[in-house]
């Protein structure tokens, strides 16, 4: 399977969708929790071309972008294909 990263916060109800999926797809992902800020929140901004929302979605080192992309990708077809099912 690949390797998930997801960054998020607290009450997010895009996060929750987002992991609502992910979940449903029966996918393993690593979740950083932003809601305090730190490094974590840099290494996002970083790595997601200076987005600051939340969630910041990554699979296989690829950034994939927030919960509506990764809903495009679903409804697409090209999520399972992603995620190495």
């Amino acid at each position: 399977m690949a390797k998930i990263e997801i960054y998020t916060k607290a009450f997010c109800g895009y996060c929750a969708r987002a992991k609502a999926l992910l979940d449903s797809k029966g996918a393993d992902y690593e979740e950083f929790d932003l809601t305090m800020g730190g490094p974590k929140r840099q290494e996002m901004i970083q790595r997601a071309n200076g987005r600051t929302t939340v969630p910041q979605i990554f699979i296989d080192g690829a950034h994939i972008g927030g919960s509506d992309d990764l809903m495009a990708l679903e409804r697409d077809g090209r999520l399972d294909p992603l995620l190495g099912r």
